[in-house]
């Protein structure tokens, strides 16, 4: 149970990093925002690039798919918290959906 939420802490800290990051890049550019928002989005990002490391499971392709999930859903949820983004029904299933590929691909039981 402990790896599974560590797991769990490590997605969504990677979904802080590289979203947040992206989000951060994409204000300094299409905002006009400026080189410090760039130079943090990259930060950012450089972050993220270390947080699957940290991840329990062993293969760097299982650990990368399911983020792939995750990523999906925190954009969403991003998009909610910050930019005032309003989801349909079809964004939250689309999302569910994304969040329960992971859970089959990071925490199904293997032989």
């Amino acid at each position: 149970m402990v790896t599974v939420v560590k797991s769990l802490v490590l997605f969504v800290l990677a979904a802080l990093t590289e979203i947040g990051g992206a989000w951060l890049v994409w204000q300094g550019v299409r905002e006009h925002r400026g080189l410090l928002w760039i130079a943090a989005g990259v930060l950012s990002l450089g972050v993220y690039g270390f947080v699957a490391t940290f991840q329990p499971a062993a293969h760097f392709g299982r650990v990368l798919a399911a983020y792939g999930g995750v990523f999906v859903a925190g954009s969403l949820g991003w998009a909610v918290v910050v930019d005032g983004f309003r989801p349909d029904r079809w964004d939250y299933l689309g999302a569910v959906v994304c969040l329960l590929g992971v859970a089959v691909i990071m925490y199904a039981p293997r032989g």
